[in-house]
């Protein structure tokens, strides 16, 4: 049995080693990237290291035997979904939610209004993060919102508030560090529209903004005045009750005069980006808890003087050709894994990870849910329902005969290869190379 599997993510990863279980199974991971691991790559801040360790889990997996990499091929481009099916008797999707939410505020498409994803792409080396619009507004702005409260948006500000040489041990690429580090951002605004108790942060992400260099933490102790709900969750839910304890204690601090402030604010919303050529400040609005555990707005406002506003309200799902997708959830719609139209099974077409139940969870929870996924295609196996291809074992002289220029598992091994090279030059392990045309040299033929 051949699958193909859309994504090389940690879901789809997950996918291909849960397939090598069985005998006679061979296993092509495609990914329209010259390189594996999707968010775990970039995604993942660099600077956290332990985090980004499980890449080395990953990459064991691509070397088994029957299980290749297939990079640079992006499907719904170079090949439709359907095709596959010619060459694979299961295609199983996992590529993922990759585009942002939106705000829909006025004044969000301001010049110097960014979101979070593709700020993240940036600082990670992603080969098409827009290196221009970052090195023009990090060294120009002096005032940064970010919106949000989950640990993407913790990323975000710690990227901004930290000194280069307390990232200089990562393996951002070289011109996102000479770009930090001619920042003249003095104050970054983090803000959630609830308070504490309701914020989706984990606490280790969550104290670390405590712990910089040069960057002062300041709270108002009246964000951390809970209402009788949030008390009881803080005082019910040990993971709620440490992070309010960590934000309490901030709440307590006396500024040290350090270059850097780090403002956390709750119960705030912004309802409007204002600026002339860009944006220069977030109205923001006061809020307050409503019982079913919303918010709304009190009506009173303020203005923030910002000159970058990063977004960080959460990731979605994006169709894939003409499968069948739920465009009010954005994610595939699907029955134990298997892909739905309607109510009938699509065959041969399997769905994992986000794209298969949202952005939610950790890395380790694409384990369990890419396990549950191939245990309802080895059943269909077992039954006779999944198609039979015409053409097996034929797609390297499809993609051939298409010019796609793949990079396999060898080309990966090459570029990683290269990538601990450019990084021991500078004393590190390793060194992100971020353009795609140089990936490609590095994986060579």
């Amino acid at each position: 049995m051949r699958v193909a599997v859309v994504g090389s993510g940690p879901s789809g990863i997950y996918a291909a080693d849960a397939l090598m279980a069985e005998d006679g199974v061979e296993v092509d991971i495609i990914d329209r990237l010259p390189v594996p691991f999707g968010l775990v790559r970039y995604g993942v801040a660099p600077d956290h290291l332990s985090i980004r360790s499980v890449r080395d889990t990953l990459n064991k997996v691509l070397q088994k035997p029957g299980v290749r990499f297939i990079g640079n091929v992006t499907v719904g481009v170079d090949v439709v979904p359907d095709e596959l099916l010619d060459f694979y008797d299961a295609v199983i999707l996992t590529y993922g939610a990759s585009s942002d939410r939106r705000l829909d505020i006025p004044g969000e498409d301001l010049d110097g209004s960014v979101a979070a994803t593709d700020f993240v792409a940036w600082y990670c080396g992603h080969p098409d993060a827009d290196r221009e619009r970052f090195e023009r507004l990090i060294p120009t702005a002096t005032s940064a919102v970010v919106v949000g409260v989950g640990n993407v948006a913790i990323d975000v500000t710690r990227v901004l508030a930290k000194t280069v040489g307390e990232l200089d041990h990562t393996d951002m690429p070289q011109h996102v560090l000479d770009t930090l580090a001619s920042s003249g951002i003095t104050d970054v605004y983090l803000l959630g529209r609830r308070g504490p108790a309701q914020a989706t942060f984990t606490t280790k992400e969550l104290k670390e903004l405590g712990e910089l260099l040069e960057a002062d933490v300041i709270v108002d102790p009246a964000h951390v005045d809970l209402d009788a709900a949030s008390a009881a969750a803080a005082e019910s839910d040990r993971a709620v009750g440490r992070n309010v304890e960590v934000i309490r204690e901030w709440s307590t601090r006396a500024p040290e005069g350090k270059p850097r402030r780090i403002h956390v604010r709750f119960l705030s919303r912004p309802v409007e980006l204002t600026g002339d050529d860009r944006v220069r400040g977030v109205m923001v609005e006061r809020t307050r808890l409503t019982p079913d555990g919303g918010a709304e707005g009190t009506g009173e406002t303020e203005v923030i003087p910002a000159d970058l506003v990063v977004r960080s309200v959460g990731y979605r799902g994006t169709q894939l050709g003409s499968l069948p997708f739920d465009e009010k959830r954005n994610v595939i719609p699907h029955e134990e894994g298997r892909v739905l139209d309607g109510s009938a099974p699509v065959p041969g077409f399997y769905v994992a990870g986000w794209i298969k139940r949202g952005p939610t969870g950790i890395i380790g929870t694409n384990k369990k849910d890419a396990v549950a996924t191939v245990a309802s295609l080895l059943a269909d196996r077992d039954a006779g329902t999944l198609p039979a291809p015409a053409r097996a074992g034929e797609i390297d002289a499809f993609f051939l005969d298409r010019g796609i220029n793949a990079v396999t598992t060898a080309g990966w091994d090459a570029i990683d290869a290269a990538e601990r090279a450019l990084g021991a030059e500078r004393g590190r392990e390793r060194t992100t190379i971020h353009d795609r045309a140089a990936l490609l040299r590095a994986a060579g033929d």
